[in-house]
């Protein structure tokens, strides 16, 4: 027998805050014995309906009977979406088949063995800023002068954007994502970084080169497919957007992380050559930076675990809980680096898996191990509860990450 519960009067206001930086939020234990839970998002009052659990969340994130497009009236954004949100967009926020077909044009670029081929250039930018850090006096702002401004680096060479520019995409990006920025902030964020990458659009459609941007217009071109200079621009700003965000979340958390479980981090350094790759995937799971959730719409009625959620309803799946679920992760608040289980959601799941999880991968495998080779006494410079955190946003993170070591 099924159930339509009232989302209308949906008791929670969401998101919930974490105890501590890898704790799930206490309210999560009673959403996942129900399994879809009716919540209220707290910044724009529109009620939604959860999902919990690795089975339920994996099985809706490849179901056709949900749509990722931003257009839809109920699509549950965690703000107050300006017009410009719902379409200035790319294919992370298409639906087959618009979305294979431009996620197609970047593909490439991210495939394991192409990645593969920037170890060297990404080994060098990450010992450039380990000589950056040691290079200070401690204690210095690790999130802000490693764990930011390394996939920033990396992003931005990839796409041909000089690095007298890299304070702006940041800056920028604050402003698009924060979970405090006004909708005139996101507006103008979203209005400046779209100048900014027009023209460089329109410079590399002159003068093509060998990076990413100019590899994303011949693929357009090839295609024989009707497109708009808009489409490459929103392509490039979201994977300039998305390539040094989350990446920096999980950097400056997997480290914190490491730092409070040092018998696994000595574990680790034993043997990283061995350990790196599984280590990577575990914190992967025990962070899940996208905790807030996968956002869809239900485009037909759709039932889970008993309850039905209407069509046009807006759903979010919870990637920390299954990360945390039992079944699939036995004693799952338990750090263990062997684990290493691919089964982790921390990139999503499905068509819009992340596409550039294996350059994710790559950056924090070469940055882990080199940092803490080349600074073995790393430690945090206040206790970890101290350490400002972004409850609420739509990537979860820190705010800083105070670190020293011994000089």
């Amino acid at each position: 027998m099924t159930s339509t519960a009232d989302v209308s009067g949906a008791p929670e206001t969401f998101p919930f805050v974490r105890p501590g930086p890898f704790t799930p939020p206490e309210q999560y234990a009673g959403m996942v014995a129900q399994g879809v839970t009716p919540v209220t998002l707290a910044n724009t009052g529109l009620r939604v309906w959860t999902v919990t659990g690795h089975e339920s969340v994996r099985r809706l994130l490849t179901d056709p009977r949900v749509s990722a497009s931003r257009k839809h009236p109920g699509f549950p954004f965690y703000f107050v979406a300006p017009p410009e949100a719902r379409t200035e967009t790319s294919f992370i926020g298409y639906d087959p088949p618009e979305h294979t077909s431009a996620r197609g044009k970047a593909a490439a670029a991210f495939t394991y063995q192409r990645v593969q081929k920037l170890r060297p250039r990404i080994q060098e930018i990450v010992d450039e800023h380990v000589d950056r850090l040691l290079a200070l006096a401690p204690p210095v702002d690790f999130h802000r002068l490693f764990s930011l401004s390394l996939p920033t680096t990396i992003i931005c060479d990839m796409l041909g954007i000089p690095q007298g520019d890299h304070d702006f995409i940041i800056e920028h990006s604050n402003n698009m994502f924060g979970i405090h920025s006004t909708p005139e902030q996101r507006v103008a964020a979203i209005v400046e970084v779209n100048a900014y990458v027009e023209k460089l659009v329109e410079v590399r459609e002159a003068e093509p080169g060998q990076d990413l941007t100019s590899h994303i217009i011949a693929e357009y071109r090839a295609s024989g497919e009707e497109y708009t200079r808009r489409d490459l621009v929103n392509m490039v700003r979201m994977l300039m957007n998305g390539g040094h965000e989350t990446t920096a979340s999980m950097l400056s958390l997997g480290t914190a992380c490491l730092l409070e479980h040092p018998d696994q981090l000595a574990e680790l350094m034993a043997d990283p050559e061995t350990l790196i790759g599984p280590a990577t995937e575990e914190l992967l799971r025990m962070v899940t930076i996208g905790d807030i959730g996968v956002p869809r719409v239900a485009l037909e009625d759709i039932e889970i675990d008993g309850t039905v959620i209407p069509a046009g309803d807006g759903i979010l799946c919870l990637l920390l809980t299954a990360n945390r679920d039992p079944e699939v992760f036995p004693e799952p608040e338990k750090l263990d680096l062997r684990r290493g289980s691919r089964k982790q959601m921390g990139f999503g799941h499905g068509a819009h898996l992340c596409i550039g999880a294996e350059l994710a991968r790559l950056e924090m495998q070469i940055a882990w191990t080199t940092l803490f080779r080349r600074i073995p006494t790393l430690r945090l410079a206040v206790p970890l509860d101290e350490v400002p955190r972004k409850e609420g946003a739509i990537v979860y993170g820190v705010r800083e990450l105070p670190v020293t070591w011994d000089v």
